[in-house]
Formats: C-alpha cells, structure tokens, sequence
C-alpha cells in the first residue's frame, strides 16, 4: 500500500470542518479532504501493523523466540507431549519402578517424566567387567537360611563413569643396554599394543569427531589439550584428521554415487565462508570494473543433500562456491538414465532450482506455515485459519507412520483425508485475494500469496508417492555445519572445506544408521587398502561383515 498525499490542516480549518459536518453543510471540497483522511488513516493502519511484525521479526532475531510454556504433568498421566518414561521410552510402555532404600521419598513410586537418568542398556560402548562372588557360588547352601540352595538369577548393573582428555598419552621408557667391549647398544622392544605410529588410529578418529562433529576449533582444543599435560598442536590435529580424510575418500565418492539413484532429496544450504576465496573476492574487486565485477561471483554457500536411497539415508555436504542448485545437479549427473525422477524437497528460493525437467520439485510446506505463525499477533484470525488446517494435515502424516502405510497407502490416505482440508483451504486464500479483504502488499497477503503462487509444489504429497511435507530434514542436518561455523567462523584454504565436508558427511551417514562414528573411522584406517579396493562393502551399514568376514 502506498503512502497517500499527505493533508494539510491547520487548527481552525479542522474546527470550522467538524463544525460543517455536524450542520450537514458540507462543500466538494470538504469531501475531498475527508477522503483524503480516511485515506491517510487506513494507511496509517496498515503501517503500524507492518512495523509490529518487522518489530517482532527484529526482536526474534536478536533474542530469540519466546518460550512456550509447558503444560503441568496430570495426576496419573504426563505432560503434554512427553513420554511416560523420560528420554528413550517407548510410546505406551509403563515406566518401571525402581525398588529404592527404605524411607527414601522415591520408595515404591515411578519417576516423573524428565528425570533425565539413563538406563544402563544406553551405554552400549561401555567395557564390560564380570563380578563374581568369592566365597558363594551355584548349588551351595543359603549362609542366611542354610535351607535352600543357591541358584542363579541375571545379573544386577552398575554403571561407573571416568573422565579424561579427548587424547591421551602413555610414556614408554625403553631399556638400553650397552655391550662393553664392542659398544653395540640393545634397546628393548615396545609392547604390541603401543602400534608402529604414535597417532593411532582412534586418536585420529577422535580428532575428526571433535572438529566435524562437535565443532571444536583446533586451537580450543590445542588449549584444552595442554591444561591437561597431553599437547597437541592445531596443525598436527589437522595432518592427522586430513589422513582420516584420506582414508574415507573413497567411501564419500561411492556414497555419492549411491545417493545419485536415490527417491526424495532433501535439499537446503547455509552460508559459508573460506578465507581463500575471500581473499579472491578483494582481489577481483580490485582488479575488475563495472559489469565485470558485478559478474563475479562472491558467495559462499555449505549445501546439505539428504538422500534417502531405500531403507538408508545417505548425507552428504559441499562447502564453495557453487550453491544447492548446483550442487544438486552435479549429483544427478551420476544418475543411471533407466531410474525415474526423484523427489527433491527443498525452500522456494531460486538458489535451489537445478535443472527441473530432471526431478519432481516438491516444496516446504513448513515454510508456508511459518509465514502464518509469524502473523498470529497482528492477525489472529486469518493465521488460525492456515495454521489449523495445516496441523491436521500433519496429524495424518503421523498417523500414516504410525501405521508404516506404503508410500501408495500414504498416499490415497491423504487424498482422502488431507485432500478435502487443502482444497478448502485454497478456496479461502483464493476468497481473500479476489474479494479485496486483504491487502496485497502487506505480510498476510504476501504469505497468501506465497501458498497460492507454489500451491502445486506445497501439496506434492496429495499427487506423488512418498513426497514428503518440509524439508525440516535437511535443515536439522545443516546444524552440524552450523555450528561448525558458529565456532570456528570459517575454513582456510578450498582443499580444507573439501576435507570437513567429506567427513561431516561420512560421520552424519552414520549416524542415521545407528552406526557409531568413532569405531568406524577407525575400522577405515585399519583397513586402507580394502577400503580403496571395495569402498561398497566398507559402508556404514556394511563393514561389520567386512572387518569379521564369515
């Protein structure tokens, strides 16, 4: 909406016109100047409207957005949304009760929700160590009762957690011994389990988890390192995880290749930065004028493309120039020509488009929702329309995984249960624009405009087998690179990227296999050469078989 002309009013013309339109003696030109207010009003509406939610927008980004307040736990029940048994516990599994010391307050009761304890089976790479009696054992006499006989039941746990640096050290002080009369000096030999390098293997792994995993800059931990008497300079860490790099190259190459054949790509990217090409960017500025310079590109981008390939889930980064359309199309050149077009999810920004006769674009219908959600203070009533057709929709897409329907029964089950909803929906939207009951250019009609304007991407999962609602998948998954940068602000050189994109990639793979990163990287370097040799059967899913061959 744009500003009107603005009115020109002194005291006593307000006056003598209020007077005029109480007498019903209005003139034209008293008319006019009455148009002109009311015109100057609405807008004047509208601009406050449109300040309180740059306001709210300003204020999110700066502190965040405001908690949601959590329902109080029922008497007998658990708070909503919440599980009967804390972390881990599986829907409609009673918690267990935990026999506990005479008079202590939790005798006999069940821990509330959001205890936080773990159980002990969660500790699966735990070492194991066997207690056993020393004076008792099977088929003996009770010592309490002396009737019965002794039988055994399964064992009780206890958990004991140590700490220590992330790398630790151990001195190996070799004996030397000299002959006498010759001179020739013997040296005694290092235990097996010392190994020949003096990085081993799960160092090196370690390593690579703290910088691509947890996000810790080499020279925090360089620092942290030295407070605990293990140095470990930030350029050694890095020749060490660059060998990890080395190692599962061959898996990130066949990784890719898998993920080329894959059904649904998730698709996003976040901004990056490499001081090489920083350095570039100032150097062209200087070097080139006008349209050239405009030309250049400057942008830096981390993309994430989650592929899922069957019953796997196939992660993969890329930290440079190229932005996600790119990259995703530099990944379906390795498609085989026989397979069909997958899905791609993605945002609707531009940077996302590749080459679209390729695939089937679905879009994020989260994002939709989000523009209402955003709006609920200013316009309560138009954002509850849009955010509660939108909840039921995703209520029966959790409905459709509860009941582990098939991509063809998810599919006629939102047809018929979320067709209907939409369709209504886009009746409203088409309503509010026709008739004028929006402003186009305000942040309501701009949302309405965005869900009309990719409605038919927005409601792919109503028209192809397993489309997915949102890309919130590749969006939870850039948070490992996220953070990476949020810590260590950015990458040296192109080849560095290159590296943490690899491994952040091997490590997320793994993770969605339940797959623990740590002793695979390892199980990677023990076996370079296989690894190099057959990369198919050293992936996360598969190299058990490989390191324990039948």
């Amino acid at each position: 909406m744009k500003r009107p002309e603005d009115v020109h009013l002194s005291r006593e013309e307000g006056e003598a016109l209020l007077a005029r339109l109480e007498a019903n003696t209005l003139t034209a030109e008293d008319r006019r100047v009455l148009g002109k207010v009311l015109t100057f009003y609405f807008w004047l509406v509208f601009a406050l409207r449109e300040a309180k939610l740059s306001l709210k927008r300003l204020k999110t980004l700066v502190f965040g957005e405001k908690p949601k307040k959590r329902e109080p736990p029922t008497s007998g029940g658990t708070p909503s949304g919440g599980s009967a048994g804390g972390r881990g516990a599986q829907p409609g599994v009673a918690p267990v009760v935990q026999e506990s010391a005479p008079g202590a307050p939790s005798a006999g009761k069940a821990r509330p929700a959001g205890h936080g304890r773990q159980g002990a089976d969660v500790y699966r790479a735990a070492q194991t160590v066997e207690c056993r009696h020393d004076e008792l054992a099977v088929g003996e006499r009770c010592p309490a009762c002396g009737r019965g006989r002794l039988y055994r039941l399964p064992p009780g746990i206890e958990i004991r957690l140590d700490g220590n640096a992330l790398l630790s050290a151990v001195r190996y002080e070799l004996e030397k011994l000299r002959c006498s009369a010759c001179g020739q000096i013997f040296t005694a030999p290092l235990p097996a389990e010392a190994g020949p390098e003096k990085y081993s293997a799960r160092a090196r792994a370690v390593l690579a988890l703290a910088r691509y995993y947890l996000g810790v800059p080499g020279y925090r931990l360089e620092s942290y390192q030295a407070l605990v008497g293990v140095p470990v300079p930030d350029a050694t860490q890095w020749d060490q995880v660059e060998h990890v790099g080395d190692c599962a190259h061959p898996i990130f190459k066949y990784l890719e290749r898998l993920a080329a054949q894959g059904d649904v790509i998730f698709q996003d990217d976040t901004p990056g930065r490499i001081l090489a090409l920083i350095d570039e960017n100032q150097e062209a500025v200087v070097q080139t004028q006008g349209d050239a310079a405009a030309a250049f590109r400057t942008g830096m981008y981390t993309t994430a493309l989650i592929v899922q390939v069957g019953e796997r889930r196939v992660c993969l980064y890329y930290t440079g120039r190229q932005h996600a359309g790119e990259n995703l199309e530099a990944l379906l050149e390795k498609r085989e020509p026989q397979r069909g077009k997958p899905l791609v999810m993605s945002d609707a920004l531009a940077s996302n488009s590749a080459e679209e006769q390729r695939l089937i674009r679905c879009h994020c219908l989260a994002h939709g929702r989000r523009k209402f959600s955003e709006l609920d203070e200013v316009f309560p009533a138009e954002s509850a329309v849009v955010v509660d057709a939108l909840k039921v929709v995703y209520e029966h897409d959790a409905d459709a995984r509860a009941q582990q329907l098939s991509a063809q029964e998810r599919l006629a089950y939102h047809q018929t249960s979320s067709g209907p909803i939409m369709q209504t929906l886009k009746t409203w939207l088409e309503q509010q624009t026709a008739e004028r009951l929006v402003e186009p250019n305000s942040s309501l009609g701009k949302a309405i405009a965005y869900l009309l304007g990719h409605w038919t991407t927005l409601t792919r999962f109503l028209t192809e087998p397993g489309a997915p609602l949102d890309n919130n998948t590749a969006e939870r998954a850039l948070k490992l690179c996220i953070r990476q940068r949020k810590n260590s602000l950015f990458y040296a050189t192109e080849h560095s990227a290159y590296i943490a994109s690899l491994l952040t990639s091997v490590i997320a793979t793994c993770l969605q296999a339940g797959v623990n990163a740590l002793e695979y990287l390892v199980a990677v370097q023990e076996h370079r050469h296989q690894v190099f040799a057959n990369p198919g059967a050293w992936l996360p899913w598969t190299y058990r078989v490989a390191v324990v061959p039948p």
